[in-house]
């Protein structure tokens, strides 16, 4: 990681909004509305099918960093290519969701880009019950805890997970992996489908490096005020 640039550069980087909203024009009218209030968006699949690739080129101009959290799992010839096809699109962050062979896979697409690979753990909207349903003999702690080091040692840049790992994640990666930490909700939010939350304040002292925010600042009255009111909580706690 460190020939990269991925280290956040200040409190206000830490904070990625999520531009889960339906449409490129509400994309651009949220861009618009925070201004220089965020530095760093993320664009997931919502927004990618309904045509918003072309707005990561208009951010990027703008100078906004851009997470492009496609989530990637697939034969490793596909991963590859299309981590490679990623990282020509200029963003700085992407995720593959962290099985040994996807993630290798990337680590060879993403060839010597400044692009930076995140592995998914474990959703933040699944908790034990869940990952029993689909089969795993693992806690949601213990199985974050696995990937965690099956991507450290496989050269990934850093890794997606909910703060209440991420302080026995940081014991096993160490500080020159990133930390990426979804399911944040300021104090008195509503916690909507996620089951593994915490405050903005909470997961920094955990040791999450970026905090991952979309329906508080997204569905907001005054986004702006949101946005300031989560940066204002990283920084207390740095």
């Amino acid at each position: 990681m460190s020939e990269r640039d991925l280290a956040p550069r200040n409190a206000r980087d830490r904070l990625i909004v999520a531009l889960d909203v339906p449409t490129v024009a509400e994309a651009q009218d949220l861009t618009g509305k925070l201004g220089d209030s965020v530095s760093f968006y993320k664009i997931g699949m919502q927004l990618v099918f309904a045509g918003g690739l072309p707005l990561i080129g208009a951010l990027l101009e703008a100078d906004k960093r851009i997470f492009l959290d496609m989530k990637l799992l697939d034969i490793d010839n596909t991963v590859e290519k299309g981590v490679a096809s990623i990282a020509a699109l200029g963003v700085t962050l992407t995720t593959i969701h962290a099985y040994p062979q996807a993630m290798q896979a990337a680590v060879k697409g993403r060839g010597q880009s400044g692009l930076g690979l995140l592995g998914v753990t474990v959703l933040t909207s699944m908790d034990d019950g869940d990952l029993k349903q689909t089969g795993y003999d693992h806690s949601a702690e213990s199985l974050v805890e696995a990937r965690a080091a099956a991507a450290h040692a496989i050269g990934m840049d850093g890794l997606v997970c909910a703060a209440q790992e991420a302080e026995s994640v940081r014991a096993i990666v160490g500080r020159d992996t990133l930390i990426v930490t979804p399911g944040i909700r300021p104090a008195g939010s509503a916690t909507g489908d996620q089951k593994r939350v915490v405050t903005p304040a909470d997961a920094i002292r955990a040791g999450s490096d970026y905090l991952v925010v979309g329906r508080p600042v997204n569905q907001a009255a005054d986004p702006v005020a949101a946005a300031e009111q989560i940066v204002a909580e990283i920084e207390t706690a740095l």
